[in-house]
C-alpha cells in the first residue's frame, strides 16, 4: 500500500535533485542547444506579453514544471506495473517483478549501448503512450516531451534509483503503489505540495470530496435534470488534481447506468467521459488529472489491463482559462484570440474546450491570489474589466464560469471572499452580479476545510437575468471551535448542511435567510449572523452624521508600492550618507496600537520641508539608484511613475494637502481589533496607516472626541461587519482555517468603508483626553524612551520606570472599559448609562465584565477559550475583594445585561474588546539593551559624527579600517557605560566582553561577497540585479548627454536620446525580488529583505580572519570607496606581514574590491584631490596587478567557492 506522508517527502526531495540537474544544463556550454531552446521559448513569451518575467525568473518557474512531469510520468507508470494495468514491468516492481524490470532495463541497452537512462525512461513512456487510453497521460501533451534532451542521464538515473529503491530492514521496496481499489488520491497530495514553489505560484489547492459533492449536487445533478443526460456538459476551467472531473464523472455514469442498464458499460463511460471538461495552468495538474480519469474508466468498466482498455476521450487541457477559447458579452473588457501558447499549451484542445456558452454546470474552486507577473496582470484586467485596483484572479475567474455556461445553466464555485469587503471588489459586485442570477451566497469561513487558510465563500447561480428579489444566504456566526476529527462531520459544516434549505433557521454557527437581492449589488456585503446584520443596522440609524459629513477627507497619507525600499530606518539611511533633512517618521499600521505610536520607523523623504515639493539629493538618488527601475515601473491607475510624469525616486503618492495642518487621526490599516491615534504632526503615513483629516477649523478636542467614538467597542463591531477578515488563528496540520479565536483575526480596515462609520452628536470627550494623556505617558516610561537619556543608576531608575509602566496600563484598561460603557449608552443600546461616576479603579487584564463570565463559563465546563493564557492574564470568577460596593454592583450589572441583552451581548465579546496584547515590559527591555549595546559598537566607528544628533565624532579609528571583533571589544572593555548595560541585558556582572560582541556583531552583519550571501537560486537572482544595473549605467549615460551644450559633439535632444536608449538598451526587465530561502543565513533575509536593501551596520568578511582568529568586519556606513580602500589595505597586511603570497584569504578578498568595481567606476572615478587620481581606475589596476601574481584571472576571482565545512560523521 502507498505510505502518502513519505512518498510525498521522498518525492518532493527527488524533486529538488531534478531541478539541479536541470538548472546546471541550462548554462551547460556542453549542450547549448537546451538553454538556446529555452531563451527562444522565452523570447517569443516576452515579445508576446505572456510573461513580464526575467529569464532566469522564468526558467526557475519552467525546470520545475519538467522536474515534475519526470517524476509524475514514473509515478504512473511504477502505478501501472504494480497493479498490473500493464506488463512487462520496466521501471521497477514487487517481489520478482524488480528482476524483471532490471532484465528489462539490461536487455534496452544490449541493443543501445551508446544511450543514457534518460533514453531508457523516454522509451518505457512512449510505449505507453501507444496503448489504448494512455496517449493523454504518456503522449506529446505531456510536458517532459517539450524538451526532452534537458534533463541529463544521470537525473533520468536518479529517477529509476528513486523507484528501485529497497528498504534494507525489510528488503521490501520502499514505495509500494499496489492497490486493490485504485485509489488515486495520494496523487492529490502531489499535485498540492509537490514543490512549495509551484503550490505558491499558482496557488495549489485540492477541493474536498464533501465540498466537491455539496457543489455538484447543486450544479451538475439539477442541469441534469433540466437539460437532459443527452446534453449536459460540464467543464472545470480551474480543475488541478481533477476532483470536481472525478466526481462529476462518477454521476454522470451513474445516471446513465440508471437510465440504460442494459448498455455496454464502456459504451456508457465514453458518454460520460464526453460530458466532462477542465483546463488547468499547471502542467502536472492537467497530467493527474488525466491520469486519475482514465484510471476511474478502467475501474468503472472492469478494465485491468492497459492494452485491452479503450481509447476513453479525456477532455483536459493545459492552458490558462482566462485568456485562451472565446470570450461572450457578459465579459465587461476587450477579448480577443490569444497569439502566443507555451509549449505546454494545446491552443486546438484549449479553443476546443473553452467555447462561452456551451456548458450547462460550470464548478470550480480558482485560484485565490493576486497576479504577480505585470504582463499577465495587465491582460487580464484588459480582458475582464471588473479586474479593479489589486484584484485576486476569484474576479476574472467569477466572470469567466458565468462566460463558458449555457443560458440559464448553473455555476457553483468555492472561492476567496476577499472581493466581499475589499475594495478590488467593488466593479464585481455593483457592475457584474446585477447581470446575472446569484442564488445562494454561503459564508463558509467558519468552516473547518482541510487546506482552505483562506477565508471563503460558497457561491451558487444561474447564467441568466436575476429572477427572485432575494438570494438565499447562510450567515456564519461563530467558527468551528477545534479541529474535527472527521472534516465531513464539523460542527460548521453540518449546520451549513442542516440549514441551507431551511429559510429563517439559526443555530450557534449559522443563520439562514433569503437576503434582499440589492444588498448583494452594494459593496461592501455584511454577511454577519446571529443578529449581528440587525444591530450594525441599528448602528446605522443612530447616528447624526457619516463619519464623512463631519471629516475633511480620510485616505493615505502617503504610498511609495515599495515601502523595503524608503522605509528603511533612520540609522540605515545615515549610514547611506543620506542627510537628514531627507528622513522623516514614518508611521506603519502595526506601529499603531492602544491610542500611542510607541515607534517609528525613519523613512526616506524626497521632499523639500517646507513647500512639501519633491527635491532631488545626491545622496539619496545615489542610495536609491538600485531600484531605479523597480521604483520607474510603479503603477499607480495603470500608469507607471514615469508616465504619470513623477520622478522616479519619489512616493508613487504623496497627498500634500494631507500635511498642511499638524493635526491628524491615523490608524492601522490591517489589524485584529480598531487602533486610532491622534498625531499632532511631523510624521509621515503610509499606506498601512491611514489618516483622517478634519476641517482645518477643528481644535483638538474635536479630533479626541471623534477618536474616543473610533476606539471604542462599539466601533469595532461595526467596523467587522463592513470590513474583510483576512484570517487569524491557525489550527490543524492540513492548513485549514479554524476560526477558534474571532479576536486573533485580522482585518483590513478601508478608509472607504469608514466613511460611512456613524458618528453621534455627543462623544466621550473626557475619557478620550485622559486616555490619550496616559498613552503618551505609557511611551515615556519604556524601556526604549529611558535609555535615551543618561544611563547612571540605570538599574534602579529602571525599576521606577517599570511600575510607574504597569499602573500607566491598568488606568488605561479601565479607562478604556467605561469608554466602552459610555459609547453603549451614547448610541441607545442601554437605557440609563452603566459607567463608574467615581474615580476610576485600575483594572488588570481579566478583571473586565466580559472576562469574568468567560471565566465562569471555563469554569463550568461550557467554553475553551485561549484568551487569557495568550493575554498572559488570570481568569477570576468572583468579583475583587478590594472593589468598593458600589463598582462591584455596577459590574454585576454589566454582568446581568451581557447575558440578558442580545446587542450587549454581541458588542461585549472578545472579537470587539481592546486586547491590550501589549509587549511584556521585560522583553521591551531585553530589546532597548541590546539597541543600546549595538548602537554604541557602532558609534566606535562614527568618523563624521553622522550617526548622533550632536554631530559629533565619535570613532576609536582614526580611517576607515576593516578591524576584527576582538579589537572592537577592546574598545568596549573600556566603556564604562558599554559595562553597565552589559551586565544588565546578560544579567551577569562577569560576562565575557568577546563573546557578546560576537554575538550583536554576527546578527547585524551581512558578507560582502554574494556567494557568502546568498543560496544558489539568489545568486541567479543577484545575476538579474545585475544585468538590470548595467543596462541603467548604459541609460545614464545616454541621458547625461541630453545636459551637455547644444554645440557639444555628444549632445543629444530628448527624443533623440529615447530613440537611441530603444534601440541600444531596449526595456529594462525589473529583476525579481528576494525571498527568505534565497539567503543562506535568516538574520541576511531579516537584514536584507525582499528588494536586498542593506540595513546591516557591518559588512563582515567571512575566511578571511587575522592572526586572533576572531571575525573581520567594517563599518556598513563607509561609502564604496572608503570600503575598497580599506579592504586593500587588509589585503596587503595578510600579504606582506600575515600570511604571505598565497594565503588562501587573498583571493576573497580581491573578490571583494571585484565586486565593489563598479561602484567605484560609477560614482568615485572622477579626479580624487587627495590622490590624485581616478580611485576607480586605480583599484581596477590594483587588482589587475595582484590577480596576475596569484596567477589568476578576474573571472577566477568572481568565480572562488568558500571552502566546504567538514560535516560530522555519524556514529
Amino acid at each position: 500500500m502507498i505510505n502518502r506522508p513519505r512518498l510525498l517527502a521522498d518525492l518532493q526531495s527527488l524533486v529538488r535533485k531534478l531541478e539541479a540537474d536541470l538548472q546546471e544544463r541550462i548554462d551547460s556550454t556542453e549542450v547549448p542547444e537546451v538553454g538556446q531552446r529555452l531563451r527562444g521559448e522565452y523570447d517569443q513569451a516576452k515579445r508576446a506579453d505572456r510573461t513580464a518575467q526575467t529569464f532566469n525568473q522564468w526558467a526557475e518557474d519552467y525546470k520545475t514544471q519538467v522536474a515534475v512531469a519526470w517524476v509524475l510520468s514514473a509515478t504512473f507508470a511504477r502505478f501501472l506495473e504494480d497493479n498490473g494495468l500493464v506488463s512487462p514491468p520496466r521501471l521497477s516492481g514487487l517481489g520478482d517483478d524488480l528482476q524483471r524490470a532490471r532484465d528489462e532495463y539490461e536487455l534496452y541497452f544490449s541493443l543501445h549501448p551508446t544511450e543514457t537512462d534518460r533514453e531508457y525512461l523516454l522509451g518505457v513512456f512512449g510505449e505507453l503512450a501507444k496503448l489504448p487510453g494512455a496517449k493523454e497521460v504518456f503522449g506529446e501533451g505531456n510536458l517532459l516531451w517539450q524538451h526532452p534532451t534537458w534533463l541529463s542521464g544521470d537525473g533520468a538515473k536518479a529517477i529509476l534509483a528513486f523507484f528501485q529503491t529497497i528498504d534494507p530492514g525489510t528488503g521490501s521496496m520502499v514505495h509500494d503503489f499496489a492497490d486493490p481499489g485504485w485509489d488515486t488520491r495520494f496523487l492529490g497530495d502531489l499535485y498540492q505540495d509537490l514543490s512549495e514553489a509551484a503550490r505558491k505560484k499558482y496557488a495549489l489547492l485540492q477541493t474536498p470530496i464533501f465540498v466537491e459533492q455539496f457543489v455538484l449536487d447543486r450544479t451538475l445533478d439539477p442541469a441534469i435534470d433540466e437539460f437532459g443526460l443527452d446534453a449536459v456538459r460540464m467543464i472545470d476551467p480551474a480543475c488541478g488534481s481533477g476532483h470536481f472531473l472525478l466526481g462529476s464523472f462518477e454521476r454522470l455514469l451513474d445516471r446513465w447506468l440508471r437510465k440504460e442498464p442494459g448498455t455496454n458499460v464502456e459504451e456508457l463511460a465514453r458518454r460520460a467521459l464526453e460530458a466532462v471538461h477542465g483546463v488547468d495552468v499547471n502542467p502536472y495538474a492537467v497530467a493527474i488529472a488525466r491520469f486519475r480519469l482514465l484510471l476511474a474508466a478502467m475501474k468503472a468498466t472492469n478494465q485491468k489491463e492497459l492494452r485491452n482498455a479503450r481509447a476513453f476521450p479525456l477532455h483536459v487541457a493545459c492552458g490558462d482559462s482566462l485568456l485562451h477559447g472565446e470570450g461572450s458579452q457578459l465579459v465587461l473588457g476587450d477579448w480577443a484570440p490569444m497569439a502566443h501558447h507555451f509549449a505546454s499549451e494545446d491552443i486546438a484542445a484549449l479553443n476546443q474546450i473553452l467555447r462561452a456558452g456551451h456548458y450547462h454546470a460550470v464548478v470550480a474552486n480558482p485560484p485565490y491570489i493576486v497576479p504577480r507577473d505585470s504582463a499577465l496582470n495587465g491582460e487580464y484586467r484588459r480582458r475582464y474589466r471588473a479586474c479593479h485596483r489589486q484584484y485576486s484572479l476569484a474576479v476574472p475567474f467569477m466572470e469567466r464560469i458565468f462566460q463558458l455556461a449555457v443560458p440559464g445553466s448553473y455555476t457553483g464555485q468555492i472561492t476567496a471572499n476577499s472581493f466581499m469587503k475589499r475594495e478590488f471588489g467593488k466593479k464585481l459586485i455593483e457592475v457584474f452580479f446585477p447581470q446575472v442570477d446569484l442564488t445562494h451566497v454561503i459564508d463558509t469561513s467558519g468552516a473547518y476545510i482541510p487546506g482552505h487558510g483562506t477565508p471563503t465563500v460558497i457561491l451558487f447561480g444561474r447564467n441568466r437575468a436575476p429572477v427572485a428579489k432575494t438570494i438565499r444566504t447562510v450567515m456564519g456566526i461563530r467558527g468551528e471551535p477545534s479541529t474535527p476529527e472527521d472534516p465531513t462531520q464539523g460542527l460548521v459544516w453540518t449546520a451549513i448542511l442542516d440549514q441551507v434549505d431551511v429559510k429563517d433557521s439559526e443555530s450557534e454557527f449559522v443563520s439562514v435567510a433569503d437576503s434582499q437581492r440589492d444588498l448583494f449589488h452594494q459593496h461592501p456585503w455584511s454577511i454577519g449572523g446571529g443578529g449581528a446584520s440587525e444591530l450594525k443596522e441599528w448602528l446605522d440609524q443612530s447616528k447624526t452624521k457619516a463619519l464623512s459629513e463631519v471629516i475633511q477627507e480620510v485616505g493615505f497619507g502617503a504610498v511609495t508600492r515599495e515601502d523595503d525600499v524608503f522605509l528603511v530606518g533612520q540609522d540605515s539611511a545615515l549610514r547611506k550618507e543620506v542627510a537628514p533633512q531627507y528622513i522623516r517618521p514614518l508611521v506603519a499600521g502595526e506601529e499603531i496600537r492602544d491610542w500611542a505610536i510607541p515607534e517609528t520607523t525613519g523613512a526616506l523623504w524626497p521632499y523639500e520641508k517646507s513647500s512639501l515639493t519633491v527635491k532631488e539629493s545626491q545622496t539619496l538618488s545615489r542610495f536609491l539608484w538600485l531600484w531605479k527601475r523597480q521604483l520607474s515601473s510603479r503603477v499607480a491607475y495603470g500608469l507607471s511613475q514615469l508616465e504619470r510624469g513623477l520622478a522616479w525616486f519619489e512616493y508613487s503618492m504623496f497627498f500634500t494637502k494631507r500635511f498642511q495642518t499638524p493635526l491628524s487621526i491615523a490608524f492601522a490599516f490591517v489589524a485584529t481589533h480598531n487602533h486610532f491615534v491622534l498625531d499632532r504632526g511631523g510624521k509621515v503615513f503610509n499606506r498601512s496607516a491611514p489618516v483622517i483629516k478634519l476641517p482645518a477649523t477643528a481644535t483638538e478636542d474635536d479630533h479626541l472626541a471623534l477618536l474616543g467614538l473610533l476606539n471604542s467597542s462599539t466601533a469595532c463591531f461595526w467596523m467587522k461587519q463592513v470590513f474583510f477578515p483576512k484570517g487569524g488563528d491557525q489550527v490543524g496540520s492540513e492548513g485549514a482555517r479554524i476560526r477558534k479565536t474571532l479576536w486573533d483575526e485580522r482585518y483590513e480596515f478601508a478608509g472607504t468603508g469608514l466613511q460611512d462609520f456613524p458618528v453621534v452628536s455627543q462623544k466621550p470627550l473626557d475619557k478620550a483626553k485622559k486616555l490619550d494623556q496616559l498613552a503618551a505617558q505609557l511611551t515615556q516610561h519604556s524601556p526604549a524612551s529611558i535609555l535615551q537619556g543618561k544611563i547612571k543608576d540605570l538599574e534602579q531608575t529602571l525599576e521606577t520606570s517599570r511600575k510607574t509602566w504597569e499602573k500607566t496600563l491598568s488606568q488605561m484598561i479601565a479607562l478604556q472599559e467605561e469608554l466602552d460603557w459610555e459609547c453603549y449608552s451614547l448610541y441607545k443600546l442601554v437605557d440609563k448609562p452603566l459607567t463608574y461616576e467615581q474615580a476610576v479603579l485600575p483594572l488588570d487584564l481579566g478583571q473586565r465584565a466580559f472576562e469574568i463570565i468567560l471565566a465562569r463559563k471555563i469554569a463550568a465546563g461550557k467554553l475553551q477559550i485561549a484568551w487569557f493564557e495568550r493575554h498572559r492574564s488570570t481568569p477570576i470568577t468572583e468579583l475583587p475583594a478590594h472593589w468598593p460596593d458600589d463598582y462591584k454592583q455596577l459590574i454585576e450589572r454589566r454582568i446581568h445585561l451581557i447575558e440578558t441583552d442580545k446587542n450587549i451581548g454581541l458588542i461585549e465579546q472578545p472579537e470587539y474588546k481592546r486586547r491590550w496584547n501589549t509587549e511584556p515590559w521585560e522583553s521591551q527591555l531585553e530589546r532597548a539593551l541590546q539597541n543600546w549595546l549595538l548602537n554604541r559598537l557602532e558609534s566606535y566607528f562614527d568618523l563624521d559624527g553622522r550617526m548622533n544628533d550632536a554631530g559629533t565624532p565619535t570613532a576609536k579609528l582614526p580611517e576607515p579600517a576593516l578591524i576584527s571583533t576582538a579589537k572592537l571589544a577592546d574598545f568596549a572593555r573600556q566603556d564604562p557605560d558599554f559595562i553597565q548595560v552589559g551586565e544588565l541585558y546578560t544579567h551577569n556582572p562577569a560576562f565575557d566582553v568577546l563573546t557578546l560582541v560576537n554575538t550583536l556583531v554576527e546578527s547585524e552583519s551581512v558578507p560582502l561577497l554574494p556567494v557568502l550571501r546568498y543560496k544558489a537560486t539568489g545568486q541567479r537572482k543577484r545575476q538579474d540585479w545585475q544585468q538590470t544595473w548595467a543596462l541603467q549605467r548604459q541609460e545614464d549615460a545616454i541621458d547625461a548627454r541630453t545636459q551637455h551644450p547644444k554645440d557639444h559633439p555628444d549632445y543629444l535632444d530628448t527624443t533623440a536620446a529615447n530613440r537611441l536608449k530603444a534601440q541600444q538598451i531596449g526595456d529594462i526587465p525589473v529583476p525579481p525580488k528576494y525571498t527568505s530561502t534565497d539567503f543562506l543565513k535568516p538574520h541576511y533575509w531579516k537584514l536584507r529583505g525582499k528588494l536586498d536593501v542593506p540595513k546591516e551596520r557591518w559588512v563582515s568578511f567571512p575566511h578571511c580572519a587575522g592572526p586572533d582568529g576572531q571575525p573581520v568586519i567594517a563599518w556598513a556606513g563607509y561609502n564604496h570607496l572608503q570600503l575598497a580602500l580599506a579592504l586593500s589595505a587588509y589585503f596587503v597586511y595578510i600579504k606582506e606581514d600575515v600570511g604571505g603570497h598565497e594565503d588562501p584569504r587573498l583571493i576573497p578578498l580581491l573578490a571583494g574590491l571585484i565586486e565593489l568595481l563598479p561602484w567605484l567606476h560609477q560614482w568615485h572615478n572622477d579626479l580624487d584631490p587627495a590622490y590624485g587620481l581616478k580611485m576607480g581606475d586605480y583599484i581596477e589596476s590594483f587588482i589587475q596587478d595582484e590577480a596576475r601574481q596569484l596567477n589568476l584571472t578576474p573571472d577566477d576571482l568572481t568565480a572562488w567557492q568558500p571552502p566546504k565545512t567538514p560535516t560530522r560523521r555519524r556514529k
